[in-house]
């Protein structure tokens, strides 16, 4: 798994960040997490990661508006694709969701998703944003091979050439 895509996930939820980090972990990602913005940033310079993954509400209403696009402007991280992911419609109901490609550029998002997350469709999104860096699942794990059968020698010394009890 040492290869396998690496994934930030920023949000000051901290339930949110264990549920996706174990189901892309799962699914076979590499996954690393930060609580808020500033954090992510330190983290980004220790590992690089392939995707981010961001709420857009924590410290401000709108900071990860500003945190994608200080990651989509950093030349240090051209081309790693943002996923925003936010409980701000249901919450607040205001409606952020970018309508177009265009919309997703002026967002510097590649993809937004409102909370709560559809499993299947965040691991698609992921898929198609990463490309041949996509993680593939693990292998189920192997059964283990049958023991070997133990035979056991006849006694030299037993009558009958049997074992002795």
């Amino acid at each position: 798994m040492a290869d396998a895509a690496l994934i930030l996930i920023v949000d000051d939820d901290y339930d949110f960040l264990e549920i996706n980090r174990m189901i892309l972990e799962r699914a076979g990602y590499r996954v690393i997490t930060a609580a808020e913005p500033k954090q992510a940033l330190v983290r980004m310079e220790q590992q690089k990661p392939d995707l981010v993954m961001t709420d857009l509400m924590m410290t401000s209403i709108d900071s990860g508006f500003f945190f994608a696009r200080t990651i989509k402007e950093d030349p240090r991280y051209v081309g790693i694709p943002v996923i925003i992911a936010t409980s701000v419609s249901s919450a607040l109901g205001l409606d952020f969701r970018p309508r177009t490609d265009e919309d997703k550029a002026h967002m510097h998002v590649d993809a937004y998703f409102d909370k709560p997350l559809d499993p299947k469709k965040l691991l698609a999104t992921i898929a198609e944003l990463l490309g041949p860096r996509a993680a593939t699942p693990p292998a189920p794990a192997a059964m283990p091979a049958a023991a070997p059968r133990l035979s056991v020698a006849p006694d030299a010394d037993a009558p009958d050439g049997s074992p002795e009890d």
